[in-house]
């Protein structure tokens, strides 16, 4: 279970975190973004097309339970995580492509996630109350714009702001991870091997998609990796700060299962693509360079 000391923490840090993704911003990003579309528009589309599909996938595949299966398709639903930044800037992809993505696909989730929880979990003959979801969305972008004020009066304010927001996300999915699995190792103990696999692939599997759906629309080496890592790396603690307001019960941990899991693995399995994405930068050739879209 999450207690309703980690619900409050959730609400708390999701919203610096999102105040730290809009103090990155300048308004010049989304005139540049518009005038060079093609790197978000194929990031938008890998991160609300690949993901939602593959958690559905895996759902149908490994015959997960109700409550598993609406975990796995609301960590599947969310938009990118602003540690997908850090991972992007350690990989030597392309950051500016990275951050406007990250935003981009926060900004359209609000119509995006619901629709999309919508579509999948009716497949599965699942309910998802769609209310509590936009609402916190809604909610969730109040700071992004905040922090796009913060960082128009003071450039340094802004990069401080970022810096912090980003660090106490990577924090809260430490410290959740910490505190949720110690109370819920009877379960993890228990609980099937598929929940594991669920967790691993969605990650590990997303970045490979996203990476080689990228290369067959044309987008460069460095633009490529980007488009991967961000559709990979989900904003997880948003995803525990929706299921903690919109469920609740004894079934609670199992809604918690995968992406509580998903968010420990995937710092793993992001470190080893950043890794080989370093190992072979010196590969990349000069004509794949830094380039959004």
């Amino acid at each position: 279970m999450v207690g309703q000391f980690e619900q409050m923490l959730s609400a708390i840090v999701v919203c610096f975190v999102m105040l730290g993704m809009g103090a990155s911003l300048k308004v010049s990003d989304f005139t540049r973004a518009v005038r060079q579309p093609q790197g978000l528009v194929i990031g938008l589309a890998c991160q609300y097309g690949i993901m939602p599909l593959l958690g559905f996938t895996l759902v149908k595949v490994l015959d997960l339970s109700d409550a598993v299966a609406i975990g796995t398709l609301i960590i599947a639903c969310m938009p990118g995580g602003t540690t997908s930044n850090m991972f992007t800037y350690f990989a030597r992809g392309n950051l500016a492509l990275s951050v406007l993505m990250t935003v981009n696909s926060t900004v359209c989730g609000v119509v995006a996630i619901p629709l999309l929880l919508s579509i999948y979990a009716g497949a599965l003959n699942l309910t998802i109350p769609k209310q509590n979801i936009v609402l916190a969305l809604v909610i969730m972008m109040v700071p992004v714009g905040i922090g796009m004020l913060i960082r128009k009066r003071s450039v340094r304010a802004g990069e401080l702001t970022e810096r912090a927001g980003s660090l106490l996300g990577i924090f809260f999915i430490l410290f959740l991870i910490g505190s949720w699995v110690p109370r819920n190792w009877q379960f993890l103990l228990e609980t099937n091997s598929t929940i594991y696999v669920a967790a691993i692939a969605l990650g590990l599997v997303g970045i490979f998609l996203g990476y080689w759906a990228a290369r067959l629309l044309r987008m460069n080496q460095i633009d490529a990796r980007t488009v991967g890592i961000e559709t990979g790396l989900q904003n997880g603690p948003l995803a525990f700060s929706i299921i903690a307001f919109t469920f609740t019960g004894p079934e609670m941990q199992s809604y918690m299962a995968v992406p509580a899991l998903y968010s420990f693995f995937i710092v793993i399995i992001a470190s080893a693509v950043t890794m080989f994405f370093r190992a072979t930068h010196k590969n990349v050739q000069p004509s794949d360079g830094l380039t959004v879209g």
